[in-house]
């Protein structure tokens, strides 16, 4: 079975015309693209990444309902919040979601509960 090679010099000699003209043009990469390409890259660990995410969800965000509810009267939705997005973060983890699935999820839980953090302490 022959493997196709793209830097063979045959693939070059027919491509010159081509590759030339879209090298001139520099591309600029955007936000979402680079954030995209960190998440894509980061594939093969994603085993470890379910792993930091239970434990900082675990160690972290889940004693801030406690703290919120019993230091500040925060409603009783702070608890739901916060147990949804902890077991929204294991099925996601567990049932076999993608990488940008889990590091987005990871990423929305933090910000909810740096939000609800300086909602009710400030």
């Amino acid at each position: 079975m022959a493997t196709l090679k793209i830097n063979a010099p045959e693939w070059n000699a027919a491509n010159t015309q081509n590759v030339s003209a879209t090298t001139t043009a520099k591309t600029k990469q955007s936000t979402w693209t680079k954030l995209t390409a960190f998440a894509d890259s980061q594939a093969p660990n994603r085993t470890g990444w379910f792993m930091f995410s239970l434990l900082s969800q675990g160690v972290l965000f889940l004693p801030i309902p406690a703290f919120l509810l019993y230091y500040y009267a925060a409603p009783i939705i702070i608890l739901a919040v916060t147990l949804v997005l902890f077991f929204a973060n294991i099925i996601a983890g567990m049932g076999g979601s993608g990488i940008r699935t889990l590091l987005g999820l990871f990423a929305f839980s933090v910000l909810v509960h740096i939000t609800m953090l300086l909602v009710f302490i400030l």
